[in-house]
């Protein structure tokens, strides 16, 4: 990464620390009972993708399962492959913020110390979502020794067995059911980029635009950090939001040019994730016999969250919106199956031109009239 005097702006090393230390134990287990949910875990990924691409009817062309790997992490795992892809990503918005720091000793010392204040608070945030997530799979996944990745450069399916493990314990589901579940919306992402071919290079580069656009000077970001850190470790009282409060990180950073793309990626993403629960949902009545109980007692776990300052940093990350691209999307998706059939809704995955914008996602029928009236005329 660029530096100036040797400093970076994150000191992603201390992040992966600070995080790793600060991260809550995951749920008490036996040494043979992880081994078997680890080894169940990939038994399920492995299944599912059969199940998904019989469903959904996404095959994916020259493409093959051990191209995007499949790797059962534990809290720290997630963090480091995590730290990872942040990195990469966002490198260039880092060096272009790097470039405007002061020159000189003083600069070079404010950038030591900078980077390390940050590395811990970007560490504290990790440390918060460490716990929560269930699965991912990372689009921009640099590979390291012990990440590896797609053999393009890009890909791989994380399962958070801890995570999964407690969720499943405080609903009180069928684990096994409940484990593959998880797998199916999971799969569901990794066939969708493998699927279409162009999709990941498309979404990199809208990121990577929305990054560009980004004009806000190093203190600034830092602040917003540090804000949400505080939050975190309770340092902020209750209600002393300032003119700022209750709008997200990526909400304070935008510009009009970004607010353009942003509400594309927005539609993407709720395509993305929706597509990715009609799915799991879709399939899990062959496969997953308790799936209505397990859906509802989700449902009700999303909605009510964990406490006010559970709600609050939700917010403030930003993770109140993906709740609602799960529930739009999942809307979007199933009305458009319900009238053009699955292969009428694939047509979605054409070219980024058939990609449903942000108001078509609220408004499917406007997506059906533009993609399939205009292929039919």
């Amino acid at each position: 990464m660029t530096s100036i005097g040797g400093a970076e702006m994150v000191d992603w090393n201390l992040a992966v620390a600070t995080a790793t230390r600060l991260v809550r134990p995951g749920p008490e287990i036996s040494r043979e009972e992880a081994r078997e949910v680890v080894a169940e875990l990939r038994r399920h990924a492995k299944a599912s993708e059969e199940h998904v691409r019989a469903f959904t009817r996404m095959i994916p062309e020259g493409a093959h399962p051990e191209d995007t790997p499949v790797l059962v992490v534990d809290r720290a795992g997630w963090i480091k492959a995590n730290v990872a892809g942040f990195r990469e990503l966002l490198r260039p918005l880092l060096g272009k913020m790097q470039d405007r720091r002061p020159g000189g000793p003083g600069g070079a010392v404010l950038g030591a110390v900078g980077g390390k204040v940050t590395g811990v608070e970007v560490g504290m945030l990790l440390s918060f979502l460490a716990s929560r997530v269930l699965g991912q799979y990372e689009t921009f996944a640099p590979a390291t020794r012990e990440l590896p990745a797609s053999v393009d450069g890009g890909g791989r399916l994380l399962l958070v067995a801890p995570n999964i493990v407690h969720v499943e314990r405080e609903l009180d589901v069928d684990p096994h059911d409940f484990r593959l579940w998880v797998a199916l919306h999971e799969e569901t992402h990794r066939t969708q980029f493998t699927g279409v071919p162009w999709l990941r290079d498309h979404l990199q580069g809208e990121i990577q635009s929305f990054l560009d656009e980004t004009d806000i000077d190093p203190m600034t970001l830092l602040e917003r950090l540090r804000e949400a850190a505080q939050s975190l470790a309770g340092g902020r009282p209750e209600g002393e939001d300032g003119e700022d409060g209750g709008r997200s990180l990526v909400e304070l950073v935008q510009t009009p040019a970004q607010r353009e793309i942003l509400s594309r990626l927005t539609a993407v993403m709720s395509l993305l994730e929706g597509h990715a629960d009609y799915v799991m949902d879709g399939v899990g009545p062959e496969v997953v016999s308790s799936v209505g109980e397990i859906r509802e007692k989700f449902q009700q776990r999303r909605a009510r969250g964990a406490g006010r300052l559970d709600q609050a940093l939700r917010k403030l990350l930003g993770l109140d919106a993906k709740l609602r691209q799960y529930r739009d999307g999942e809307r979007f998706v199933r009305a458009v199956v319900d009238e053009v059939g699955m292969d009428g809704f694939n047509r979605a995955w054409t070219s980024p031109n058939t990609l449903p914008t942000k108001a078509e996602i609220a408004k499917p029928a406007d997506w059906i009239a533009r993609v399939h009236r205009k292929a039919e005329s």
